[in-house]
C-alpha cells in the first residue's frame, strides 16, 4: 500500500523560524549592537557610581526583571511577620535618622524571609541562600534593609545578576533541578567567575540549611553611609544577630525534612508567635570613617568581601522583636515591595556597583510585578503622611482632590511644597565624583581568594567536614567532567586539602593550583560556639501504655518551665494512660509525626519498656542519634539503647539520678553533638 506523504508540521516550522542557536555567536544587545564588555556597568571612574545612560545594563536588567509572572524571579518562596525595632541608645553622632536616635521609640517593622533559587512551591529546607529583607515604617518614611543571611555575594557588579540567576535556576532545556545548585550550569558559572570563590565557601557551609528563621543571621551585604546633622558621613555595614544563636540542620536531615514538612521554617515561626512568643535579633553596625576607606587589604565597596569583625568590630545598637503573624500571606507577604533604594534622611548609598544596579532593578521589578501603584498597598504604605503629584496608573487607590497635578504652580501656592533640608528634606550626600566613563573592574576588587581562605581557616573540624561533603555532593551531581576539574582547581586556590578530599570523592585529579597564602582566621565566622538557650526548642515525648506517670510529668513540667515546647507522640493519637492516673493525649502519632521535627526526644519509661524497641519507636531514637541531637530516656529504657549501641554516647542521657534534668537541659542548649560519630 502506497504511503501518503507526510503533511508539513506548520507549528514546528513556525517555531523553528523563531528559534536561534547562540553557540559560538557574538554577544549583542536586542538591537544588534555588539557588546564589548558584559562584566561591568558603565561607571564614572573605576570606583565611581553607575550611570543611568548605560543602555546595555538597562536592557539586560529590564528584560531579566520581567522573566517571571507573577512570582518573583528570585526570592519567590517567602514568609513574613511583623514586629518592632528599638535602638538601645542614640546614634546621633553617626546619623540624623530619627528612628536610630530615640531609645523610647518603637518602630514598626515587617520582615520577609525567603530563598533565592527555588520557585514559590519549593521546600523550605533545601540548601539555598536566604533572604533577610526588612521594612522599617519610620516617622520619616520607609527604610528597607534588603539583605541575606550571608554577608557577601556571588558577584561584584549587578549587570551580571541575570547571568548568575540563569545559571542557578533549573536548566532551561528540562526545568531540572528545582531549588538546587547541584547541576552543571551553576558550577560552570562559579568555575568561570572567580569573584564567586568567597561566596561558594559560604553556600557550601551549613549557613544555607538553617534550623529556623529564628537562628539565622541577617546582613545588609552592601556598604551604606550614615550621615549626621552636621553632614559628616561614615561607611556602615548592618548585621542582625539572633538571640537564639546561629544553628543549622544537617544535610541528611534537611533533605528528609523537604519531604516530611516542606513548610518547616514557616510553621516554626507561625506556631511560636501564635503561642505568644517572639523571635529576637539585635542590630549591629560596623563603622569605618571616610578617611580610612583605603586602609584595608580589601575594597570596602566590594560585595564579595566582608569586613572581618577582628578588624572592624560589630557594635550592637538595637533590638528587633517579631511578634505578630500576617493575616493574609498574599496581601502582605507576597505584595510587599521591598527596595534597597527606600532610605530616609541620615542613610545614604555608596558606589558599590552591585548596590547601584539594585537601585534600578528593584524599582523596575516592583513596577512590573506588583504594579504602578504598589506603594499604595497597605503593606507598603508608610505610617507618615505622603503627598506628591503622581497620578493615575493601574490600580490607583488614592483619590486625589483638586485640579492641580504639577509642580511648580501658582494656583495652589506651589504645593505640595519642597521641604527645607533643615526641616527634614532629604539631601543626597555630596560625594565628589570624578572619572572617565568606563566599563572596568577596579583593581582593588581583584583579590578573590584571600577571604575565601579566611573563611576556611575559621571553621571548626565538623564545619570543615560538612563543607567537604557539600562540595562532594554538589559536584558529584555535575555531569561535565571539565566543569568538575575546573572547580577542583578553583577550590584548590582556597585549600589544597579541601580540594584533594573533594577530588577523590568525585573522580577527578587533585588540584594543580596554588592555595591562598592567607593564614588569618576570624572566630566570628564559625558556628561552633553559640549561646546555649533552650527557649522554644521542641521536645517530643514518646509514650506507651503504662508509662511512668510521675517521672514523666516531672520531666515535662521542668522542661516547660524553661520555655521548652512539648509534644506527645505514641502509636495512635488516642489517650495514653500512665501510672498514678497520669495520662496524655498525643499531638501526633508515629505515622503523622517524625523525629526530624524535634530538637530532642524524651523516651518515657514504664511497665512495658520493650515497646520502645518496636517499629517506629526504634526509628525515632536512631534518627535523633544520627542527626547528633540530644536524647533523654527513662532508666527502664536503657536496655533498648544498649541494643542500639548508643549507651554512654555524648548527648545520650539516662534518667537515673537527681542530676538528670540539669544535664539534659544543658544538652538541649548545646543542640548538636558532632563528636559522637
Amino acid at each position: 500500500m502506497e504511503r501518503k506523504p507526510k503533511r508539513p508540521n506548520r507549528k514546528a516550522e513556525q517555531v523553528e523560524q523563531f528559534s536561534r542557536n547562540n553557540y559560538n555567536k557574538p554577544l549583542t544587545t536586542n538591537q544588534g549592537i555588539s557588546i564589548a564588555n558584559d562584566e561591568n556597568t558603565l561607571k564614572a571612574g573605576e570606583r565611581g557610581p553607575s550611570l543611568l545612560e548605560d543602555f546595555m545594563m538597562r536592557e539586560k536588567l529590564s528584560h531579566f526583571d520581567r522573566e517571571r509572572i507573577p512570582e518573583r524571579v528570585v526570592h519567590a518562596r517567602g514568609y513574613g511577620a511583623y514586629g518592632t525595632f528599638r535602638v538601645y541608645e542614640s546614634q546621633k553622632a553617626l546619623t540624623k535618622a530619627h528612628f536610630l536616635q530615640d531609645p523610647s521609640l518603637e518602630t514598626p517593622v515587617f520582615l520577609r524571609f525567603s530563598e533565592v533559587a527555588g520557585s514559590k512551591g519549593a521546600a523550605e529546607t533545601v540548601r539555598d541562600v536566604r533572604g533577610f529583607a526588612l521594612k522599617f515604617y519610620t516617622e520619616e518614611g520607609n527604610f528597607d534593609l534588603v539583605g541575606n543571611n550571608i554577608p557577601v555575594f556571588f558577584i561584584q557588579d549587578g549587570v551580571k545578576f541575570p547571568d548568575l540567576i540563569h545559571a542557578v535556576k533549573p536548566e532551561p532545556n528540562n526545568e531540572i533541578p528545582q531549588a538546587s545548585t547541584a547541576h552543571d550550569n551553576f558550577w560552570d558559572f562559579i568555575a568561570n567567575n572567580e569573584e564567586s570563590a568567597h561566596m561558594m565557601m559560604w553556600i557550601m557551609s551549613d549557613r544555607t540549611i538553617p534550623r529556623s528563621f529564628r537562628t539565622m543571621e541577617g546582613f545588609g551585604v552592601h556598604t551604606f553611609r550614615l550621615v549626621n546633622e552636621a553632614g559628616k558621613a561614615h561607611f556602615v555595614k548592618f548585621h542582625w544577630k539572633p538571640k537564639a544563636g546561629i544553628h543549622s540542620l544537617v544535610w541528611d536531615e534537611s533533605q528528609k525534612l523537604s519531604g516530611i514538612d516542606p513548610d518547616f521554617h514557616r510553621r516554626d515561626l507561625w506556631n511560636i508567635i501564635e503561642a505568644g512568643g517572639e523571635a529576637v535579633w539585635e542590630l549591629g553596625i560596623q563603622v569605618i570613617e571616610e578617611k580610612d576607606e583605603f586602609s584595608f587589604d580589601f575594597d570596602i565597596l566590594d560585595s564579595t568581601k566582608l569586613w572581618p569583625e577582628e578588624e572592624v568590630a560589630v557594635r550592637i545598637i538595637g533590638e528587633m522583636r517579631l511578634n505578630r503573624n500576617v493575616e493574609n500571606v498574599f496581601a502582605e507577604t507576597e505584595q510587599v515591595a521591598l527596595h534597597p533604594g527606600n532610605i530616609v534622611p541620615g542613610i545614604d548609598f555608596t558606589d558599590d556597583p552591585l548596590l547601584q544596579t539594585r537601585l534600578f532593578s528593584y524599582t523596575d521589578t516592583q513596577l512590573y510585578r506588583v504594579g504602578t501603584n504598589h506603594q499604595d498597598l497597605p503593606i507598603n504604605r508608610p505610617i507618615c503622611p505622603f503627598h506628591n503629584n503622581q497620578r493615575d496608573g493601574a490600580m490607583r487607590y488614592i483619590v486625589d482632590k483638586g485640579k492641580v497635578n504639577y509642580h511648580k504652580n501658582s494656583l495652589w501656592n506651589n504645593t505640595p511644597y519642597e521641604v527645607n533640608p533643615k526641616k527634614g528634606g532629604f539631601v543626597t550626600y555630596p560625594e565628589k565624583v570624578n572619572g572617565v566613563k568606563i566599563r572596568k573592574t577596579a583593581k582593588s576588587f581583584v583579590n578573590h581568594y584571600s577571604q575565601a581562605r579566611l573563611f576556611w581557616n575559621s571553621m571548626s573540624s565538623w564545619e570543615r567536614d560538612h563543607i567537604a561533603n557539600a562540595f562532594s555532593f554538589e559536584l558529584g551531581k555535575v555531569m561535565s567532567k571539565s566543569v568538575r576539574k575546573q572547580m577542583i582547581n578553583q577550590i584548590g586556590r582556597v585549600s589544597t586539602e579541601l580540594a584533594t578530599v573533594v577530588a577523590k570523592q568525585i573522580g577527578v585529579q587533585p588540584p594543580t593550583t596554588t592555595e591562598s597564602k592567607e593564614r588569618r582566621s576570624s572566630p566570628a565566622l564559625s558556628m561552633a560556639h553559640q549561646p546555649e538557650s533552650v527557649q522554644w526548642l521542641k521536645v517530643g515525648v514518646l509514650l506507651t501504655e503504662g508509662f511512668d506517670g510521675p517521672e514523666t510529668k516531672r520531666v515535662v513540667d521542668r522542661l516547660k518551665s524553661e520555655g521548652v515546647q512539648i509534644e506527645y507522640l505514641s502509636e495512635k493519637q488516642a489517650k495514653v494512660d500512665g501510672t498514678d492516673q497520669v495520662s496524655f493525649i498525643p499531638d501526633a502519632s508515629f505515622l503523622t509525626g517524625s523525629p526530624l521535627l524535634y530538637d530532642s526526644i524524651y523516651v518515657a519509661g514504664g511497665k512495658n519498656p520493650d515497646a520502645y524497641s518496636v517499629g517506629q519507636m526504634d526509628y525515632f531514637i536512631r534518627e535523633q542519634f544520627i542527626h547528633y541531637k540530644p536524647i533523654g530516656v527513662a532508666k527502664s529504657v536503657e536496655p533498648i539503647l544498649r541494643k542500639l549501641g548508643i549507651v554512654g554516647k555524648e548527648g545520650v542521657l539516662v534518667n537515673q539520678n537527681e542530676d538528670f534534668l540539669q544535664h539534659y537541659l544543658r544538652a538541649l542548649g548545646k543542640q548538636r553533638f558532632f563528636a559522637r560519630i
